[in-house]
C-alpha cells in the first residue's frame, strides 16, 4: 500500500464531499421528500449505502481519519456510483493500489440507469455478481421493505437467504433450499471469475463462519438447481396481504448486474395491491 500523507488524505476527503454532493438520491433508491433542500446525498444516507457510521464518513471528509481501508473505499466508490477511472483515483487518493479488471463491477451505467429511469413507478433492484444489492428504488422498498438502512453484508442477498431475515417472499422450504442453492452456485461462478478479489473472498470466508447450510452447498460444488419457469413470486405485504408478481432477472453481461423488475398482469387484483402498497411505502418514505 503507498503511503497516505496529509495532502492524499484531505483530496481524498475533498472527492467524497464532491462526488456525494453530485449524486441524485432518486439515482441510488433514497427517497426524496418535498422538503428537501439537499441535491445531493446527505452524509448519513452516504454512510448508510457505504456500510459506514456518519461519524467516520465525516471525519473521512474532513481529513481527519487517515488511511481507510480498501474495502471502505470500493463501499464508497460502489455508493456513489463512481465511474472506473473515479473508481481507481478514489483508492490511489487513500494510498490503495487501484483495484483492476479482477474486482467485481458495482457501478451501474448510464445505459442502465436510463433504462432504471423508465421503471421510475415500477419495483426494481440491482445486485452486482456477489448478489451485493447495488440499487433499490422506491417501489421496491415499499413492496419489499425498506433497503437503505441495510449496513455490509446486510445488503448481500446470500447472506440474507441464509443467515439473515430474508424479506416478504413468500416459499415452501423445497423452493427455499432450492433458491439458496441457486444463489449460492452463482456466487460460485462469480468467485471463479474473479479469483483476485479480496472482498468477495472475505465475503466467502464470513458466510462460511456464520452458516452451515452455505458452507454444505459451497463445499458439495453442485450446480444450480434448474431455475423456476413460472416466474412467479408471492410477496406477504404488511398492508395490502399477499401479491403475486412476475419477476423477470435480466443480466447485464457487460457490467455483471442482475436487475430484477416486478410486474403484474393489468387489471387484476394483484396489479391493484401492488398500485396500493406502492402508493403506501412511498408516502412512508418521503415522509
Amino acid at each position: 500500500m503507498e503511503s497516505t500523507g496529509p495532502g492524499k488524505t484531505w483530496e481524498f476527503g475533498r472527492m467524497v464531499r464532491d462526488r456525494r454532493d453530485r449524486v441524485a438520491p432518486e439515482t441510488v433508491g433514497v427517497p426524496v421528500g418535498r422538503r428537501r433542500r439537499a441535491t445531493g446525498l446527505r452524509r448519513e444516507e452516504l454512510a448508510g449505502l457505504a456500510g459506514i457510521s456518519a461519524d467516520y464518513l465525516t471525519r473521512l471528509e474532513q481529513g481527519r481519519a487517515t488511511a481507510p481501508s480498501a474495502q471502505v473505499v470500493q463501499a464508497l466508490a460502489q455508493a456513489l456510483r463512481l465511474s472506473d477511472t473515479d473508481r481507481d483515483l478514489l483508492h490511489r487518493l487513500a494510498g490503495h493500489i487501484a483495484p483492476g479488471p479482477d474486482v467485481v463491477p458495482s457501478r451501474v451505467p448510464p445505459s442502465v440507469q436510463r433504462l432504471l429511469d423508465r421503471l421510475a413507478n415500477t419495483p426494481v433492484v440491482v445486485y452486482d455478481a456477489c448478489w451485493t444489492l447495488v440499487l433499490a428504488n422506491a417501489p421496491y422498498d415499499a413492496l419489499m421493505g425498506e433497503t437503505s438502512t441495510w449496513r455490509g453484508i446486510e445488503r448481500n442477498a446470500v447472506w440474507r437467504n441464509l443467515v439473515g431475515p430474508g424479506n416478504r417472499s413468500v416459499h415452501t422450504p423445497r423452493e427455499q433450499a432450492e433458491h439458496e442453492a441457486r444463489l449460492v452456485a452463482d456466487l460460485r461462478l462469480t468467485a471463479s471469475r474473479y479469483p483476485a478479489d479480496r472482498a468477495l473472498r472475505r465475503l466467502v470466508q464470513e458466510l462460511t463462519d456464520v452458516s452451515p447450510r452455505f458452507a454444505e452447498l459451497w463445499n458439495a460444488g453442485a450446480p444450480a438447481p434448474p431455475a423456476d419457469r413460472s416466474r412467479h413470486k408471492t410477496i406477504d405485504h404488511p398492508a395490502v396481504g399477499r401479491i403475486t408478481l412476475d419477476c423477470d432477472t435480466l443480466i447485464d453481461a457487460l457490467d455483471d448486474l442482475r436487475i430484477s423488475i416486478y410486474t403484474a398482469e393489468p387489471g387484476t387484483q394483484d396489479a391493484e395491491r401492488l398500485a396500493l402498497a406502492t402508493v403506501l411505502g412511498t408516502q412512508t418514505l418521503v415522509e
